[in-house]
């Protein structure tokens, strides 16, 4: 495809090096040509330094010719006139990037009076995702595919846990429910595994199952399944508020640390029923006069990663059960894999995946369509689910027949409602959604899981 991105921060490069290695053409626009010679440099992507609404500078970025348009830029009003100049003028598909609170109730009637392919908001994506967490606190991340009938989670063998020593092959039989470990994390190894897989205590799973099936799982091994009931959220912007309107409403009762005072006004209004403190929450006297041991989870939201990342270290040998991270910067990766974290939420990842996602979608063929699709294990494998249509050659087949890539694991089918973790006899049939689980980037198809 050939592809604009308005804006090179945070978002616009990540999507510019993911987009760039699955072949589609990238033109970056940006009004900082230091910026712009950076990002064109480093991905090998073609960049035009101006102002992304300005007619002249589409048209000079190859606007004509254009498939998709993205706009993600520090200003949600320019980003929208962006893509209305870039629909009326090149008739391609836009994306986007809508912060302010404001417009969270009127995402639907900008996308449709707009003519919008997507609007996205990663502050909300992320509180979305932390939520979730807080749920399941066991998890260290969890993903949900077939409108949420089926989560994909992932979690670490602690030490004495039932699993270490156990041959994937045996899990169902010893613990009585339906999960498929789909790739396990063992040091800087990947594997998507065989049933003949020993687990070993450390390692990392990411697991396929329907909720009712994934809490039984978790009981079973001695793992927490029940919600926390409070929340100490470090750091008062839009994802603490997003974030404490989500907890508010299952009953999870929030308190709120944030050094501003005006902001801290601001939040006092916007969230009547939760406690805002005004005071600087990585001040260790603080934390302690606001009794974070007495907490079930701490969220670290401040605008700064390492104090993020410090104070969710200090937080986890205090709290009764959870830790959450927020982190801007995907340069840490390296660093943070080797850290003792929870759980890390990368508000621009997210973003950058939800995008991903549609591109995907957008390159349907006869087959199948990308329904979801997410990034796991620090970008080394994706899950995709896939919807099947009544011409593709996976139909029909038994999974023991079908010529399946080494690489490539069939993880769940949902089919009617009813959710299936597969065997060798089981058959993908046409209206299925289909989870695939795979070590090899760029799947558009399920046809893609075959030998060529």
């Amino acid at each position: 495809m050939q592809i604009i991105i308005v804006g090179c921060g945070k978002v616009g490069t990540a999507l510019a090096a993911k987009l760039s290695v699955e072949d589609h053409n990238i033109t970056i626009v940006d009004t900082d040509s230091n910026v712009v010679q950076m990002v064109a440099n480093t991905y090998d992507v073609q960049g035009i330094v101006g102002n992304g609404a300005s007619y002249s500078i589409l048209a000079e970025a190859g606007l004509e010719e254009t498939d998709l348009i993205i706009a993600v830029t520090e200003s949600d009003e320019m980003n929208l006139l962006c893509c209305v100049i870039a629909k009326k003028a090149g008739r391609c598909q836009t994306i986007a990037r809508v912060r302010d609170p404001i417009y969270i109730h009127e995402r639907s009637f900008i996308k449709e009076e707009l003519g919008l392919s997507m609007i996205i908001n990663p502050e909300f994506a992320a509180a979305a995702e932390i939520s979730r967490l807080l749920c399941f606190p066991s998890a260290i991340e969890i993903d949900t595919f077939a409108k949420g009938r089926v989560e994909m989670l992932r979690l670490r063998i602690g030490e004495g846990c039932i699993l270490d020593g156990v041959a994937l092959k045996n899990i169902s039989s010893m613990l009585g429910c339906d999960v498929l470990v789909c790739a396990v994390e063992r040091g800087s190894d990947v594997t998507i595994p065989s049933g003949d897989f020993i687990l070993r205590e450390g390692d990392t799973l990411s697991m396929a199952a329907s909720h009712k099936n994934a809490a039984v799982f978790f009981k079973k091994i001695g793992l927490n399944t029940h919600q926390v009931k409070n929340t100490m959220i470090i750091g008062g912007g839009q994802i603490a508020v997003y974030l404490a309107t989500f907890l508010q409403k299952m009953g999870i009762m929030v308190k709120i640390i944030e050094i501003d005072e005006k902001r801290c006004e601001t939040l006092c209004e916007l969230l009547p029923k939760a406690v805002v403190i005004c005071a600087d929450g990585t001040d260790e006297e603080v934390l302690n006069e606001e009794r974070i041991e007495q907490m079930d989870s701490v969220v670290t939201l401040t605008g700064i990663d390492e104090e993020n990342i410090i104070l969710s270290l200090y937080a986890k040998t205090r709290v009764k059960v959870k830790s959450v991270t927020k982190i801007n910067r995907l340069q840490l990766n390296d660093v943070i894999r080797s850290l003792d974290l929870d759980s890390v939420v990368y508000p621009k990842h997210l973003t950058a995946e939800m995008i991903l996602q549609y591109v995907r979608a957008t390159q349907n063929s006869i087959g199948s369509n990308v329904e979801t699709l997410y990034k796991l294990v620090n970008d080394n494998v994706e899950a995709l689910e896939f919807h099947i249509h009544k011409d593709s050659k996976v139909t029909n087949t038994s999974l023991q027949d079908l010529k399946i890539r080494k690489d490539v694991l069939v993880a769940c089918i949902s089919r009617n409602d009813k959710v299936i973790i597969p065997g060798g006899q089981d058959r993908i049939l046409p209206g299925d959604s289909v989870i695939v689980v795979t070590t090899c980037s760029g799947l558009t198809d399920v046809e893609d899981i075959l030998h060529p």
